[in-house]
């Protein structure tokens, strides 16, 4: 049962605030970890519980959380009743989507390879029962044995009727399988109903492949710049930008004779036509692009805008970089994608540019806005040291793990005080790079710090970048510091 004091932190929306242990195991936060095991442990649980089952990531197609998790599982010795009654809720089959079982079945998985058996047991379960079966039976690919793995095939197949629909379906589930094993096994089968129907699906998905690859409509051979406009403008109108795909074909077809009628497009043309100049002329850096951008980006058409400023960030020129010292003070996107060139590109003399961007960005937008990954990106290649105030807000206030991550490689860069504050809570931290550069740069002063090297070193599941960083430190044996 949730206990009272757990419930009173949990928020109606959202993620926690970072000063509760439910915030900070929101976050992926080491100093979560460490908050876990050394409160009661009937609330850490529950919060570990609770954000297993509520994925909390900002991204969670790209931000690490499961290993995170199941490492504290293993460490408060947590039970799994609660995956379990999530992952079978009758919401599982009104509700299949990925983000609300993946996260469990992810933690389930290291669990597996950690040796908790209910784990394996539970996944087993879950890929022959469960809507996300596909997850489940990934994470069983890497996990578990072959005998494991082959008895899982009639009641996965059995999922696939023996309709055309159904046979269809099954293509498509071995074609597109992000594991393949599996599926190989079983199609040495010898039954007819396991490695009969396996092998003919994988047939059919070749054969699928070969078809799409013929039956591609995008451009020609001989496609003049009239054609690629069009081609851009028919996918404009379909609510598909097509500019940028659209941009490199232009570069392909067009030559010095078709400036003209490129300018003509980038200062009057058709929204997807325009936006195609605006990108093929910023990537070939032509010179009138910057005041055709300045143009675009200050028109009334939110599309072009949005493919003008994009085009000029991508802009690596001596001209690109002068402009956007004057751009930086404008109140717009031009404005803010000014200052992140100047962030990525700039020198030493825009330092004052980007501290103010990235203050004015943290105090307009939060520390969750997306441009701050670039200006603090900046402001750690930049070394601006009177910046790490605001560099530790972010990090400690940031929902993106990522983001978090890149505040400590720029806090590292400008802060004298990282190897003894954040980057010992950073051993802990959920996402690998940022376990690396902690295991580079933590004191190892603190007991904490040599203990917890010593785990990661010894550790099957973590990566090998984060234990090359610990031998560096801790040498070979893992007992030398």
């Amino acid at each position: 049962m949730t206990s009272p004091s757990f419930r009173s932190s949990v928020p109606e929306n959202g993620i926690a605030p970072s000063g509760t242990l439910l915030g900070l195991l929101q976050r992926g936060r080491g100093d979560g970890t460490l908050h876990a095991l050394t409160a009661p442990r009937a609330d850490a649980l529950a919060a570990l519980d609770h954000c297993v089952l509520r994925d909390p990531r900002h991204d969670w197609q790209v931000e690490n959380r499961s290993l995170y998790y199941a490492r504290l599982y293993l460490d408060l010795d947590g039970g799994l009743q609660d995956i379990e009654q999530h992952l079978f809720h009758p919401d599982d089959v009104l509700d299949d989507r990925e983000e609300r079982t993946g996260l469990a079945l992810s933690v389930l998985g290291h669990l597996a390879s950690y040796g908790r058996g209910d784990a394996l047991s539970l996944l087993r379960r879950y890929a022959s029962q469960g809507a996300g079966w596909a997850w489940a039976l990934d994470e069983l690919a890497l996990r578990d044995s072959d005998a494991g793995l082959r008895r899982l095939a009639p009641a996965v197949l059995a999922r696939f009727p023996h309709t055309p629909e159904g046979e269809a379906e099954l293509t498509a589930a071995v074609r597109d399988a992000f594991e393949p094993r599996p599926w190989r096994l079983w199609a040495e089968d010898p039954r007819e109903a396991v490695g009969g129907r396996v092998r003919a699906a994988r047939e059919r998905g070749s054969f699928d492949r070969w078809q799409r690859q013929l039956s591609s409509t995008g451009p020609r051979p001989g496609w003049s710049v009239r054609a690629v406009f069009e081609w851009a403008e028919a996918g404009h109108d379909r609510g598909t930008p097509m500019y940028v795909p659209a941009a490199r074909c232009l570069a392909a077809v067009a030559g010095p004779e078709d400036r003209p009628q490129i300018l003509a497009a980038a200062r009057d043309g058709s929204e997807g036509a325009r936006c195609t100049a605006l990108r093929y002329l910023a990537e070939s850096q032509d010179p009138a692009v910057l005041d055709l951008i300045e143009a675009a980006a200050s028109g009334p058409s939110g599309a072009v805008a949005d493919a003008a400023v994009e085009s000029f960030e991508r802009m690596r020129s001596v001209s690109a970089v002068g402009r956007a010292r004057r751009w930086a003070s404008r109140p717009d996107a031009l404005g803010a994608a000014a200052a992140r060139v100047l962030a990525c590109r700039g020198g030493t003399e825009d330092a004052p540019l980007v501290l103010a961007a990235l203050r004015e960005t943290v105090r307009g937008e939060g520390p969750d806005a997306p441009t701050l990954w670039t200006l603090v990106d900046g402001t750690g290649r930049l070394g601006i040291a009177c910046a790490a105030p605001v560099l530790r807000h972010v990090y400690r206030e940031t929902a993106s793990s990522h983001l978090r991550g890149r505040a400590a490689r720029a806090l590292a860069a400008t802060d004298s005080g990282f190897p003894a504050g954040f980057a010992v809570e950073c051993l802990w931290d959920c996402e690998e790079t940022t376990r690396e550069l902690a295991a580079r740069h933590a004191e190892t002063g603190d007991a904490r710090v040599v203990d917890q090297l010593r785990r990661l070193a010894a550790d099957p599941a973590e990566e090998d970048d984060v234990q090359s960083a610990v031998r560096s430190r801790i040498g070979p044996d893992a007992t030398a510091v």
